[in-house]
């Protein structure tokens, strides 16, 4: 009898690459589905639920980012410190103005593993507001998104 046994990715044998994403023009959860997949490893074949497997993506022009329909006038962000009275809200207007950065940080969380190493895996998500960016030496490579 042939044993046919799954193979598992362990921590070090995943070869980690980085990628760049330019956010220009691109509704944000679509944006955000597509980076969560590419930080998890989903895209890999050797992708693993329980393994950080991801790669590194860097997205630039995160102040270009839109979204769909009616949305950007709507839209809002809550967060609460703990205390009594501590609700806070900003509009997405608000928050693009002021961090936009934050706003595809925010989405991305919100798609990955609420546990450690979703935690973990939000580390290699590199998100900058205009063109520059500090991670030349590392060779990004430029991927287009499905639309």
């Amino acid at each position: 009898m042939i044993s046919k046994s799954t193979r598992y990715a362990k921590q070090g044998e995943v070869a980690r690459n980085w990628v760049l994403i330019d956010a220009e023009g691109a509704v944000l959860g679509r944006l955000a589905t597509q980076i969560a997949m590419i930080l998890r490893g989903k895209n890999k074949p050797q992708f693993t639920p329980n393994s950080d497997c991801g790669d590194f993506v860097v997205v630039i022009n995160a102040d270009k980012v839109q979204l769909t329909g009616n949305k950007a006038a709507h839209k809002t962000y809550y967060r609460h410190s703990g205390w009594n009275g501590g609700l806070k809200a900003e509009s997405f207007r608000a928050a693009m103005e002021k961090h936009p950065e934050k706003v595809i940080e925010r989405a991305v969380r919100g798609m990955l593993p609420k546990t450690t190493l979703g935690r973990k895996q939000l580390t290699k998500l590199k998100v900058y507001a205009g063109t520059e960016h500090p991670h030349a030496a590392q060779n990004p490579v430029k991927i287009e998104l499905e639309a």
